[in-house]
């Protein structure tokens, strides 16, 4: 049985790979909306490796879509290979099941895991740089904090303080605790 599995970070982007997957007449399709930088809050991923079979095949379109650290790669890989189920990257011509697919598998991986990490180090030079020339402030104010003591002063309790300006009721504690 051929198991698709798509991963994508926001609602709306996985037409593309379902189309991709439905061309290779997958059976049964998995759905993950969230981060490939870790495993954890994808449940979708854990429930298409507890389905498949001895001989069947999990097929994603890009390795990326699978995970993006080696060290993923290889625990789902492991995972696969202990139940005898192989793996398919269409978009990469990955295969498991041969032993050039598994020698492509191990260099795209460690590929994805390397532009991850230097797409992470340059956002951090870019935001030290920002910082230095005193561009990078973090995040606006968006809480009035004023109006907030304001209303606390005048006997609304901080329940209803944080409903009116749509801030958790911990935002009104800690805005009163900074008077």
């Amino acid at each position: 049985m051929k198991i698709g599995y798509a991963r994508v970070s926001s609602t709306g982007q996985n037409e593309a790979q379902v189309d991709i997957l439905n061309k290779h007449n997958i059976e049964e399709l998995f759905v993950d909306i969230a981060s490939g930088t870790t495993r954890d809050g994808r449940p979708a991923l854990a429930d298409a490796i507890k389905f498949a079979r001895k001989g069947d095949a999990i097929v994603v379109t890009r390795l990326d879509r699978l995970a993006r650290s080696v060290l993923d790669l290889h625990t789902i890989a492991k995972e696969l290979q202990a139940k005898k189920v192989d793996l398919v990257v269409t978009e990469q011509s990955i295969d498991t099941s041969t032993p050039t697919g598994r020698l492509m598998f191990n260099m795209l991986g460690a590929i994805a895991e390397f532009e991850t990490d230097s797409r992470r180090e340059r956002q951090l030079e870019g935001i030290a740089k920002a910082k230095a020339e005193g561009r990078y402030k973090g995040r606006p104010v968006s809480v009035d904090g004023e109006a907030i003591v304001a209303a606390l002063a005048g006997g609304e309790k901080p329940s209803a303080v944080a409903k009116r300006f749509s801030v958790a009721r911990s935002t009104v504690y800690r805005v009163a605790a900074q008077t």
